[in-house]
């Protein structure tokens, strides 16, 4: 093989949200397919959405393909459906990678709403609109997380996702109110100075 074929037999990335989001329940949980699927539902509430109890079969044998899990051997045959599945040592290292890279994913979404909003700056007006609708998401969020204290329903595993997700939450929504009011400001100081805009 040839030095410039090297990546060539390499296996592109995973890019399946459904993909990575039962990797980390398997991770959580040997389990087998419409387990899964309840879990799944359970877990993500919506958040993330499966097209039927059949993508769980495509989504592990991707998952299984890649080495990230792998069949937990009971001694006999099982039918598919009975299959139960754990995460290899490889599949807990890239889902603990895909976590933090998820960070510059995030990053690069809120560039991408700066620029955007420096492409509305020529009509003050809007972009200032464009904000104001933002913002009113972005309370519609917030006032859709639970509030402080009730995410203590539950037991364990679970009430622990509930805090950490209603945090995630506020102070992330709290940011994104923060910025909208800097860009309030910044739109309106470039308008009061009739200055056009280059990005």
């Amino acid at each position: 093989m040839g030095a410039g074929t090297v990546g060539a037999a390499q296996t592109p990335p995973m890019h399946s949200s459904v993909n990575w989001a039962l990797l980390g329940l398997i991770i959580e949980r040997p389990s087998y397919a419409y387990e899964l699927a309840r879990r799944f539902e359970r877990a993500y509430d919506g958040a993330i959405a499966l097209s039927s109890v059949s993508h769980v079969y495509t989504a592990l044998a991707n998952l299984r393909e890649r080495g990230l899990i792998e069949e937990v051997c009971t001694g006999g045959p099982e039918p598919r459906s009975k299959r139960r599945y754990r995460a290899s040592e490889l599949g807990q290292a890239e889902h603990a990678r895909w976590l933090i890279g998820g960070v510059a994913e995030e990053r690069r979404r809120q560039r991408v709403l700066s620029v955007q909003q420096g492409a509305l700056a020529r009509d003050p007006a809007r972009a200032l609109a464009v904000l104001d609708e933002y913002e009113q998401a972005c309370l519609a969020e917030i006032a859709a997380a639970p509030a402080g204290g009730q995410e203590e329903q539950g037991t364990g595993v679970t009430r622990l996702v509930a805090r950490l997700a209603g945090e995630e939450t506020r102070l992330s929504v709290a940011a994104k109110l923060k910025w909208a009011q800097y860009a309030r400001a910044q739109v309106a100081a470039l308008a009061a100075r009739g200055e056009g805009t280059t990005v």
